[in-house]
């Protein structure tokens, strides 16, 4: 599993180790990550199904800057997803 970009992201300054079974580390890769980390990510998710479903789960539940981005993403690798189900405002989350 290549996490080369992942482990370089600034959005993880706090961790000290890539930890995918993480949904906290997720989270917080989706929220602040950079695009060379979210093309990994999605390189990774489009090989595992279970990845697929923690993000889906993740955008749905976690206020992020780009849900809807994520939930077409999501589509595109197969997930069976509702473009137009509700997601957390970001800009209320503070």
């Amino acid at each position: 599993m290549k996490t080369d970009a992942i482990a370089r992201s600034a959005a993880l300054w706090n961790r000290s180790r890539v930890e995918l079974a993480s949904d906290e580390f997720l989270a917080q890769l989706l929220d602040r990550g950079e695009i060379e980390a979210w093309r990994e990510l999605y390189g990774l998710a489009s090989a595992d199904a279970q990845l697929r479903r923690r993000l889906h789960r993740i955008v749905l539940t976690v206020p992020l800057p780009l849900p809807r981005f994520w939930l077409a993403a999501l589509a595109n690798l197969g997930e069976d997803v509702d473009l137009h189900a509700p997601v957390p405002a970001y800009d209320q989350s503070v």
